[in-house]
C-alpha cells in the first residue's frame, strides 16, 4: 500500500479498491505491507519505502501504550501537519489565512495532567494509559509527562495495591498544580477507614497537598480524603484554589502560548472596556484578561465558578455560573462587550456562536481544541461578517493528533484596514 496522507487521528491513509484504508503507524509517502489483525484492522508488517520524516520512537512503550500515536514522526513534521489541519479548517470555513499562522510546540516531558487507568493484576497493580484497543499498559516511564508525575507512579502502585476499595479497575487523575500534585482516585467500592488512613500517610510521605476520591458512576461528587496544605494555581495575577480534578491546559508552556496568543488577539482596550469570557473554567484566561479590561466570566461548572469568586477580590472580574451549552448567553447580553473570548469544549459552541453572530460585538477571540468544530463555528462567524486577522497553532499534545489554535476575528473597519496594510 502507498500512504497518501494522514487521517484526523494520525493514521496513514491508503486507497484499496477505491476505498480509504487507515493504517496506524504509517506516514505519507511510504509504501507498506500490511496484514489484518483478528479484529480486521490493518497492521504494518513491513515498511518497503520509508518517509524522510520517520524516526525511531523514543519510548519503548510506543505502540501498545495508547498515549502516543505519532512517535515515529519528526516533531517539526508533526507541527507542520497540525498547522496545515488548522489552515484547512479555516479555508473550508471560507477564510483567507493570511499571514501564515504562528506555530508553537511545547517540549517533551512537560505534561502536567494525567488521566490514568488502574487495574489489579496477579502480582501487583498496573497504572497507565489504555492500549489503543485493550487494557492499560503499565507506565514505567513516559516521554510526555512531567517527571514529577511519573516519579509518583511506583509509590502509587504500592499504596493502591494495599487498598480494599481497589478490587478490579479504578481511575487516577493527577494534576500538577503550583502547590504540587493533586490526585483524584476513582473506585467502584467505598473507601474503608484503613484505606483513608493509608492515603493520608501516602500524601504526607510524598508531599502531596491533596488526595480526593470519587465513586465510579457518580461524576461530580468528589470527596477530599486528605489535605495537608492549601492547593493553589496562579493564572496571571489571579491565584485560585482549584477544586479536585479541575481542567488545566496540558502543559505550562502550552498555557503560556495560548494566553499570549489570546492577549495579542485582543483589540485595543482601555481598562473600562468589557471583556465577556465564555467557558472560563477556573480562570486560565480570566486572570490575564483582567489586566486588560473588566471581565465578565461565564462557566458551567459550579465548583470552578466558586473558586473564581473566592479569588476575585482586588481584580476586575465577575464570575457567573451558566450552562452555555443548554443556555447560551443571548445576543442581547453581549451588547456591552467590546470583545468576546471563548474557549469551548471539544464539540465547539454552535448555539453560543449563533448568539455571537447575531450580536453587535466587533471582535471575537476563539480558542479551539478541535479543527472540525472550529470549521463549523468559524463558518457561521464568517457568514456574520467577521474577518480573520490572526491565527496561532499550539501543539502541546506531542506525538498525538490533538492540536489547539487561537483565532482572532473582527468586523471593526479600523482593525481590518490595519490588517490589510
Amino acid at each position: 500500500m502507498t500512504i497518501t496522507g494522514l487521517g484526523t487521528s494520525g493514521d496513514g491513509i491508503a486507497l484499496l479498491d477505491g476505498r480509504s484504508v487507515f493504517v496506524p503507524g504509517a506516514l505519507p509517502g511510504e509504501t507498506v505491507r500490511v496484514a489484518l489483525t483478528p479484529n480486521g484492522s490493518p497492521e504494518i508488517v513491513d515498511i518497503l519505502a520509508a518517509s524522510p520524516a520517520r524516526v525511531a520512537p523514543p519510548c519503548p512503550l510506543f505502540g501498545p501504550c495508547g498515549g502516543c500515536s505519532l512517535q515515529m514522526m519528526r516533531l517539526d513534521t508533526m507541527l507542520d501537519w497540525k498547522t496545515a489541519r488548522i489552515q484547512a479548517a479555516l479555508r473550508n470555513a471560507g477564510f483567507i489565512v493570511q499571514p501564515e499562522p504562528t506555530a508553537v510546540q511545547t517540549p517533551p516531558m512537560t505534561r502536567r495532567r494525567l488521566d490514568l487507568a488502574v487495574a489489579r493484576v496477579p502480582g501487583g497493580m498496573v497504572i497507565g494509559l489504555h492500549r489503543r484497543n485493550g487494557p492499560p499498559v503499565d507506565m514505567t516511564l513516559c516521554h510526555v509527562a512531567d517527571p514529577t508525575l511519573t516519579a509518583l507512579l511506583e509509590p502509587l502502585r504500592r499504596v493502591l495495591g494495599s487498598l480494599g476499595a481497589v478490587t478490579g479497575e479504578a481511575t487516577l487523575q493527577i494534576n500538577l498544580l503550583d502547590s504540587g500534585a493533586d490526585i483524584v482516585l476513582g473506585t467502584g467500592q467505598d473507601l474503608t477507614a484503613s484505606d483513608r488512613a493509608k492515603l493520608a500517610d501516602f500524601a504526607a510521605a510524598h508531599d502531596v497537598p491533596r488526595i480526593s476520591w470519587q465513586k465510579s458512576g457518580q461524576p461530580g461528587i468528589v470527596e477530599t480524603v486528605a489535605q495537608l496544605k492549601p492547593v493553589r494555581q496562579s493564572f496571571g495575577p489571579l491565584t485560585v484554589a482549584p477544586p479536585p480534578g479541575i481542567f488545566l491546559q496540558a502543559t505550562r508552556q502550552g498555557e503560556s502560548a495560548i494566553v499570549d496568543a489570546v492577549l495579542s488577539a485582543l483589540p485595543p482596550l482601555n481598562r473600562k472596556d468589557m471583556i465577556v469570557e465564555l467557558y472560563a473554567g477556573c480562570g486560565t484566561l480570566t486572570g490575564p484578561l483582567s489586566t486588560c479590561g473588566r471581565v465578565s466570566a461565564y462557566e458551567g461548572v459550579s465548583e470552578a465558578v466558586a473558586a473564581l469568586q473566592r479569588a476575585r477580590t482586588g481584580h476586575r472580574l465577575e464570575a457567573e455560573r451558566r450552562d452555555l451549552v443548554r443556555q447560551p448567553l443571548l445576543a442581547g447580553g453581549l451588547t456591552a462587550a467590546r470583545v468576546v473570548v471563548l474557549d469551548p469544549p471539544h464539540a465547539g459552541a454552535p448555539r453560543q456562536i449563533e448568539e455571537i453572530a447575531r450580536s453587535g460585538v466587533r471582535d471575537v477571540v476563539y480558542v479551539s481544541c478541535n479543527p472540525r468544530a472550529l470549521e463549523k463555528d468559524a463558518t457561521r462567524l464568517r457568514e456574520a461578517g467577521y474577518a480573520l486577522v490572526a491565527v496561532t497553532v499550539v501543539d502541546q499534545f506531542l506525538w498525538s493528533a490533538e492540536v489547539e489554535a487561537v483565532i482572532a476575528l473582527t468586523k471593526d473597519p479600523k482593525r481590518l484596514r490595519k490588517h490589510a496594510a
